[in-house]
């Protein structure tokens, strides 16, 4: 991610979830933190992270 239409585009597809109550990403570091009401799926966040154009970090 190198802007913040990087960070907002992959904050809105992660709020997308259902449960997530709140997405933090930290644009110097690249770091995600998603805060979520019940257990999250994976599938689902590479998903939205997809979406945004981006893949997870291994």
């Amino acid at each position: 991610m190198t802007c913040q239409h990087c960070v907002a585009s992959v904050t809105e597809e992660l709020s997308e979830i259902a449960g997530v109550t709140d997405v933090a990403v930290d644009l110097d570091t690249g770091a995600v933190t998603v805060t979520s009401s019940t257990s999250l799926d994976d599938v689902a966040i590479k998903a939205a992270v997809t979406e945004a154009g981006y893949d997870l970090a291994g």
